[in-house]
């Protein structure tokens, strides 16, 4: 009886790295087809909820779909409201605004002269030169912002249509996901599908519950402070907080930038620097933790690096998409005797109170039921 030879383990190694190789070329390559079906999808499965009650209640699933997406619109659209109206206002206060960035303009040229004894036509003939550079270089910008909104509009348009296909086909998509295994799989793919389905669920509505919180918060905050457009800045910034990492920081930056145009007291910038960092305290040991984080069991060094190759491969949406796409890998991951490694080391089980439960899985994945031999021998009581 011939048996089959196993596999080296360099050679196994270096089947797994060429994929994820040929998996990167393709989501770099393809990101302008794949970021928004993958979109499409998680908004899918986000109102996949909504669309069975509505049939459960004898709506079809035609017009079950059509009222779904509608819900989800009117939502973004009440946000995109919100931002435009204060926004407008704070057009209508522009000769106040200029009148303010006149006035830090000069306290700043002040100190660049007094610090390094640059004259205010020295400035002046470095601002002019930075601006003809600029302008050179306009044409490129230009033809870039035109690509960008071109490529913004067309994923506004497709994204609906995704969706609605997507909840339209669900039952067929799914049973072509059970049908391309063997039929002994079928109980494993099952549950990777409904644990996935549950994942993906719970880190957006997750998220969802976290910008609501930390908007409050902000909002708050800049009122207590008496910042100008505190609300619109505590939204704002609780907006650009569900870009991983990057998001809180390009909304201080905003936000301080904004109160600096409306207000001339150094206490207001302060007060807002204090307000985002004691928020992004809360948000990052208590509120992502127990609201997103719960429902991603990933650890913080894989998130890291999740969240910087998903911004190497499609940009900020790659960023966003990382977290979800590698809790679902994790996933599969687990249920997967060859792959049950890769997902351990994705997983945020492994803590120095479970040191003794890794070492058993290690052993047992290992062949070996015994843990290994410390160096010393630990006292029994």
């Amino acid at each position: 009886m011939n048996e089959t030879p196993e596999v080296p383990f360099y050679q196994r190694l270096s089947l797994t790295l060429l994929g994820l190789v040929i998996i990167a070329f393709t989501i770099y390559v393809g990101q302008d087809i794949l970021v928004p079906l993958a979109f499409a999808i998680l908004f899918s499965i986000l109102l996949l909820p909504v669309a069975d009650f509505l049939e459960r209640k004898g709506v079809g699933r035609v017009i079950a779909n059509i009222l779904c997406i509608l819900l989800a619109l009117l939502f973004v659209s009440g946000i995109i409201y919100f931002l435009s109206s204060q926004i407008s206002s704070f057009l209508q206060d522009l000769p106040s605004i200029k009148k303010h960035l006149a006035d830090h303009s000069k306290t700043v040229q002040a100190w660049i002269g007094k610090t390094f004894n640059m004259s205010r036509a020295e400035q002046s003939g470095l601002i002019n030169d930075a601006t003809s550079q600029i302008k050179s270089s306009g044409s490129g910008m230009l033809g870039n912002t035109v690509l960008t909104l071109t490529a913004s509009l067309l994923l506004l348009v497709l994204l609906p249509v995704y969706i609605f296909l997507i909840l339209y086909y669900r039952d067929m998509i799914r049973k072509f996901l059970v049908k391309v295994f063997k039929d002994e799989h079928e109980a494993r793919v099952m549950e990777v599908l409904r644990e996935s389905r549950s994942i993906v669920q719970g880190y957006m509505i997750g998220l969802i519950i976290e910008m609501g919180i930390v908007a409050t918060i902000n909002s708050l905050g800049f009122i207590i402070l008496g910042i100008q457009y505190a609300i619109f800045l505590g939204v704002l910034a609780a907006i650009l907080n569900m870009i991983p990492y990057i998001g809180m920081l390009i909304a201080s930056i905003f936000c301080v930038l904004i109160t600096l145009t409306t207000s001339t007291e150094i206490g207001d910038i302060i007060g807002v620097i204090a307000i985002l960092t004691v928020v992004q305290f809360l948000d990052n040991n208590i509120i992502m933790p127990r609201v997103v984080s719960s429902k991603v069991k990933i650890n913080a060094l894989i998130t890291i690096l999740g969240v910087l190759v998903g911004g190497a491969l499609a940009g900020i949406s790659g960023m966003f998409l990382s977290i979800p796409t590698i809790a679902i890998i994790k996933v599969i991951f687990d249920r997967v005797d060859d792959l049950k490694p890769w997902g351990m080391i994705l997983g945020d089980e492994i803590t120095g109170s479970r040191k003794s439960k890794f070492y058993m899985k290690l052993g047992r994945l290992g062949g070996n039921s015994e843990p290994p031999a410390p160096v010393k021998p630990p006292t029994l009581e």
